[in-house]
């Protein structure tokens, strides 16, 4: 009995504790019951919250806690130092070793087998590549380490003075694995005020949970092991019209599962005491690919706006100059997301996306007649997403080839007439995607009310939903865990 405890209590790569796990869920009654008791102790609460994090970090990452552990240290010491410094020259040497610590674990882990073949490529000598472990949410970690010390050089934060403080900050386990991004400006003043959640703010969490596992469960879990898989595994297989609606269904699914982590990290913060900032916000509404990354990961693409796009000029210095800085950061971006040609790729299309864009708007808009129209509005919302689609595509496929052979198959062998037998077939995938879509194009109101009734219902009602829809989830839930699309960025 002991053995099998201990064996499910240590790491196994093979089975991370997610959010949407049972191991969690009992894991965390228990730990909320004890911080919920030590509440009016200010230390010893944050040290319950570290320890618990260093734990829900071990459970996925192992012994690469010990690099979350390292960049917490060296973060705070920098921090003190930069705080400390005068001159520029020094403040911008130290901000440097932040960046070239961060930065140099992100290529080491994540892109030393992807250059180093690259280079033999190209001087036609074979690599083997390394067994190199990713630590766990890594590409989130570093990115909040490097905003902390660029914006204490920028005068937007002062150094943090504890480092319980900043320990707490960095290994916060709601957003550690998969984000939000969230920043030291935006969190530590939280810290400082010892927050206590209140009877609104806990009701809002569990409603935010509910929506996040039903979003990753009930709909990306099943379309994708029923049905996306299987078309990215073998589009020759399928007709055009199932290649279509398989690059549509992992655009939602990819949607459901990224934005249903972001709800729950969200509302387990809210548990907490903690608030993040909204990180989507219905992107596919979006009439444009600049409004698009203004909706989509709204804390990746300000991050990349005011730490990358920025620092290299912004749109300070000519149109032009302009262009070239939006389509590189966008690449950038591309490349975060892992070591694969792929994302790149993806990266150099949404910047070619943003730029084309940004270059029409310049030499021609719309007659203000034309403006706010509902068939107007509809046709740019339908060629946005279409547009983004074709970039999941290519998000999504192991290989140019297998995008080559899906666009093959709904140029030349659409074959609309399967439609009926499609719907027949997939009937439930059917549902859960317009079930998705329409949640997801449903006015704002309905959603922020449906919020406000769960927080105004009696707490006997609020404890049946919640318990109806963890049923729904145990009933729909795959025989396998399907981790978090973006635990491995």
């Amino acid at each position: 009995m002991l053995d099998k405890l201990a064996e499910l209590l240590s790491y196994n790569p093979a089975e991370p504790m997610l959010f949407n796990t049972g191991l969690f869920l009992v894991l965390f009654v228990l730990f909320i019951t004890a911080y919920q008791a030590v509440r009016d102790h200010r230390r010893l609460k944050m040290l319950l919250v570290i320890a618990f994090s260093l734990y829900f970090y071990y459970k996925s990452g192992g012994a690469c806690v010990l690099i979350l552990c390292g960049v917490c240290l060296s973060d705070y010491l920098l921090g003190r130092w930069l705080g400390a410094a005068r001159g520029n020259a020094l403040r911008r040497s130290i901000v440097a070793l932040n960046v070239l610590i961060n930065t140099g674990m992100l290529v080491y882990f994540k892109y030393f087998n992807l250059l180093a073949d690259a280079l033999c490529s190209i001087v036609g000598s074979s690599f083997d590549p390394l067994d190199i472990i990713l630590p766990a949410g890594i590409s989130f970690f570093t990115f909040r380490s490097i905003s902390y010390m660029v914006d204490i050089y920028r005068g937007d934060l002062e150094p943090c003075r504890s480092l319980l403080d900043y320990t707490f900050f960095l290994t916060f386990f709601p957003p550690l694995l998969a984000g939000p991004v969230v920043r030291a400006k935006d969190m530590l003043g939280q810290i400082a005020g010892n927050p206590t959640a209140t009877p609104a703010m806990i009701s809002e969490g569990l409603f935010l949970i509910m929506t996040g596992l039903v979003k990753k469960v009930v709909i990306a879990d099943y379309i994708s092991a029923n049905f996306v898989d299987r078309i990215f595994e073998n589009p020759a297989l399928y007709t055009g019209f199932e290649n279509l609606m398989g690059a549509v269904g992992f655009t939602v699914q990819l949607y459901c599962d990224f934005s249903g982590y972001s709800d729950m990290a969200i509302g387990l913060a809210l548990l907490l005491g903690y608030r993040f900032k909204e990180n989507f916000a219905a992107p596919f509404k979006s009439q444009s690919p600049t409004e698009f990354w203004r909706r989509w990961h709204i804390s990746l693409s300000t991050w990349l706006r005011d730490y990358v796009y920025i620092p290299l000029g912004g749109n300070r210095k000519g149109r032009a100059r302009a262009y070239f800085n939006q389509f590189i950061t966008m690449v950038i971006g591309g490349l975060w997301h892992g070591a694969s040609w792929m994302y790149v790729i993806w990266g150099a299309y949404h910047g070619l996306l943003l730029v084309i864009h940004k270059a029409v708007r310049q030499v021609w808009r719309l007659p203000e007649s034309a403006r706010g129209r509902l068939d107007i509005r509809v046709a740019n919302i339908v060629v946005t997403f279409a547009l983004v689609v074709i970039g999941f595509t290519v998000f999504r496929a192991p290989s140019l080839e297998t995008v080559g052979v899906m666009f093959s198959q709904i140029v030349n062998d659409f074959h609309l007439s399967v439609a009926p037998q499609f719907v027949e077939g997939y009937l439930l995938i059917v549902a859960a995607l317009t079930i998705g879509l329409a949640a997801h194009f449903s006015p704002r109101e309905w959603t922020t009310g449906s919020t406000e009734a769960y927080v105004a219902m009696p707490v006997l009602w609020q404890a049946l939903l919640l318990a109806a829809v963890i049923f729904l989830v145990i009933q729909t839930r795959q025989s396998e865990l399907v981790p978090f699309i973006y635990l491995q960025y």
